[in-house]
């Protein structure tokens, strides 16, 4: 049940100003850990303000959008849905300039896949990416841990998708529109931008199910607002429906403002300027990074030698025991 859920206590917020200020937050601790040295003015043009930050994370939506939707086997609906909530999630409390959000956005993905029981092998996965794939596939397992992390393990989503469905099945049985089948183009199409939103970290999966509903009705110039105030809430529900009618205007007015794409040459200029102000302990391709890894490697070789080792010992005293004569029986 969502209300009982992590998603619910844990991850869903007030407003956009509240998830606007804890964003600040995240560059501010990457600014002040990583330009100690540095003045107001160098600091200005060196790092990521926030809102480029937004620019970044917006793009790779848009990028793990279009992944999802290329994937081979085809990815399942809540395994797409899962990945934004995690990407999302992640970029709440993380600087893009901390981990770069190429390399996250595909650990997200191959998580949802884990999460949602969409079983594809790690190699099955990587034939989706282009280039190299070995180091795609590093990539993704050293970052699957720290992602885990960051979400405190709250792994299990609430999608919008099985709403939808008690929805039509509600309205097949209960309302007057016909055949509201016709409806679902317009529902999927809605959805698809409202992952592209911070809708879903402000609203329940619910009330953007309805949204989706009710926007897909209006398209095809419907009414279903007798079926909503009626059927749906009868009297003892009157008094949620302001409430809700302000959470679906809201998640409407949220998904009109989606279909903006990012400026190509913004983007060029964003990637240049966060190779600069990168953090190069989280960059695959630094000596800093290459090194620790190396580190990492050689610490686990030297514990497999010491283990082996010391199995190699007990197998041998086991062999060189003496066994005790049986006793005689009389």
């Amino acid at each position: 049940m969502f209300p009982t859920s992590t998603q619910c206590k844990y991850w869903m917020f007030g407003s956009e100003e509240e998830l606007n200020k804890l964003r600040e937050r995240a560059n501010q601790k990457h600014i002040q850990i990583h330009g100690r040295q540095m003045n107001d003015s160098v600091k200005y043009e060196f790092f990521l303000t926030p809102e480029e930050e937004k620019i970044m994370v917006k793009r790779y939506e848009l990028h793990l959008r279009d992944f999802c939707k290329r994937f081979q086997p085809p990815m399942p609906r809540c395994v797409v849905g899962t990945s934004f909530h995690y990407f999302k999630r992640f970029y709440i409390h993380n600087s893009v300039m901390n981990y770069h959000p190429k390399e996250i956005m595909v650990t997200c993905i191959y998580l949802a896949c884990k999460v949602e029981e969409f079983n594809v092998s790690i190699q099955q996965f990587v034939a989706n990416i282009k280039g190299d794939r070995e180091k795609a596939t590093d990539i993704i397992l050293n970052n699957e841990l720290l992602l885990m992390e960051q979400m405190n393990f709250h792994l299990s989503i609430h999608n919008p998708f099985r709403p939808v469905e008690g929805l039509l099945i509600d309205i097949k049985t209960r309302g007057s529109l016909h055949d509201p089948e016709r409806l679902r183009p317009g529902i999927e199409h809605f959805l698809e931008r409202a992952l592209l939103t911070d809708a879903i970290l402000l609203y329940s999966p619910s009330q953007v199910a309805l949204a989706a509903v009710l926007h897909a009705a209006s398209k095809l110039q419907e009414n279903l607002d007798s079926y909503v105030t009626d059927t749906l809430f009868g009297e003892d529900g009157r008094g949620k429906l302001e409430d809700l009618i302000d959470a679906v205007r809201g998640i409407r007015s949220m998904v009109k403002m989606a279909d903006s794409t990012p400026d190509r040459n913004q983007q060029k200029m964003l990637d240049k300027k966060l190779e600069k102000c990168r953090n190069p302990e989280n960059n695959p391709d630094s000596e800093i990074y290459k090194k620790r890894m190396q580190a990492i490697l050689d610490e686990d070789d030297d514990l497999y030698n010491t283990i082996s080792a010391q199995n190699h010992s007990m197998d041998s005293s086991a062999l060189n025991m003496s066994i005790p004569a049986s006793p005689e029986v009389a």
